[in-house]
């Protein structure tokens, strides 16, 4: 006894004296051998979705696999340190990339609200405010999806009216979208969860597949042009810690119509274990396992943008954005000396990235005065209003 005495206070000095010189990050996670045998190791094979006599003629196979890029948007490192990924999305500039769009007049952005789970109001408008601020609403239309018709709502009859030719309404219809595909006429197709994963998961690929274009998950805010990538078909990284079985995140992606890699995933899709309630095993698990066929097979995969890209709150805790639903410290600072005042290192930071995923925070309100106020949602409105004076001239 009396040499624990000793012993216990000498070791919680040690932990709080180690704490001061070193930043402990943890993360832990446990997986079911049983899942991981079943689930990740087996390699199947491809369906055959990319055989020249399967492609759809609307789409250039040729090109979107082998064709010439404007930019680059797969950085091949995790870009865990400083600013790199930050850095890195500076990098992917220029304009839409016509030649890469096989000629489509307008680019569709698909997003969906289930309307049985909550109402549509304010704190969901910002979405749409942050795409008609930062989108060309002249080559973009937004799509709402749901589940029921919003045609009643009047925050968005407003924007309806504003923006007749870049954005739509539409309730989603499982058994059209699903045409063609291999999920058509499937039980499948009536797979939900109270979480709206599974189904939003499964409405992402269908829409996508359907009528092409960029994938938004509502619980974003975009913050510049996403014209620079449209020329690629992507997913992005789920954060920068490389999870081994969970890399890959939808909450913002693009794919051209009726491609390849879609038809691909739905045979995933109805070859295996049905999906999991609240999970993602119709996100993240479907396109790890998608990815590990193409390249087993020899087909170039879909590229995979940084996690900054969308998801820079996820990364260590001196490069990750700040809280966004916590009140600024007194000093201002962001991190590695850099600042959150108009034009510092958090401004910067936010005009290199593309968007800025909440995770379904809904019930959170945003500080006032705090960062995504001041450098964000100040900013939509202001570009919003120059535009309506624009209208009016």
């Amino acid at each position: 006894m009396t040499i624990l005495k000793f012993v216990i206070p000498c070791v919680v000095l040690l932990v709080l004296g180690g704490l001061l010189v070193w930043e402990p990050h943890i993360e832990l996670a446990f997986y079911s051998r049983d899942w991981i045998q079943s689930e990740i190791e087996p390699i199947l094979p491809l369906a055959g979705c990319f055989h020249p006599d399967r492609v759809s003629s609307q789409y250039n196979l040729s090109e979107a696999l082998y064709g010439h890029k404007q930019t680059e948007v797969h950085a091949g490192l995790p870009l865990r340190l400083g600013m790199d990924c930050y850095d890195f999305a500076g990098t992917i500039q220029g304009p839409r990339p016509l030649d890469a769009l096989g000629g489509e007049e307008r680019t569709y952005y698909h997003t969906y609200w289930r309307t049985d789970l909550a109402a549509f109001g304010p704190r969901q408008e910002w979405m749409l405010k942050s795409f008609f601020a930062t989108q060309d609403t002249d080559h973009t239309t937004l799509v709402l999806w749901s589940n029921g018709d919003l045609s009643g709502n009047a925050i968005l009859a407003k924007w309806r009216e504003r923006f007749p030719e870049a954005f739509e309404l539409r309730v989603v219809d499982y058994g059209e979208l699903a045409r063609g595909t291999e999920l058509e006429g499937s039980d499948l197709l009536r797979v939900k969860d109270t979480r709206a994963w599974i189904d939003g998961d499964l409405v992402r690929l269908l829409v996508l597949w359907a009528f092409g274009g960029v994938w938004v998950d509502m619980d974003s805010l975009l913050t510049r042009d996403l014209a620079p990538l449209l020329e690629h078909e992507f997913v992005t990284q789920w954060d920068c810690y490389d999870k081994i079985y969970m890399p890959f995140n939808g909450a913002l992606m693009r794919f051209r119509q009726h491609s390849p890699y879609l038809c691909e995933a739905f045979h995933v899709m109805v070859t295996s274990q049905p999906p999991r309630k609240g999970t993602t095993d119709w996100g993240a698990l479907l396109y790890l396992k998608l990815w590990r066929r193409l390249v087993a097979a020899g087909v170039p995969p879909f590229k995979v943008l940084p996690f900054c890209f969308s998801d820079a709150r996820s990364c260590r805790l001196d490069n990750r954005l700040p809280d966004p639903f916590a009140s600024d410290p007194k000093n201002g600072q962001w991190t590695l000396g850099l600042g959150r005042e108009e034009g510092g290192g958090l401004d910067k930071a936010l005009g290199r990235i593309f968007s800025v995923h909440l995770h379904n925070q809904w019930e959170k309100a945003y500080p006032a005065g705090g960062w995504v106020e001041r450098l964000l949602l100040r900013r939509y409105e202001e570009a919003l209003s120059w535009s309506r004076k624009s209208d009016d001239l």
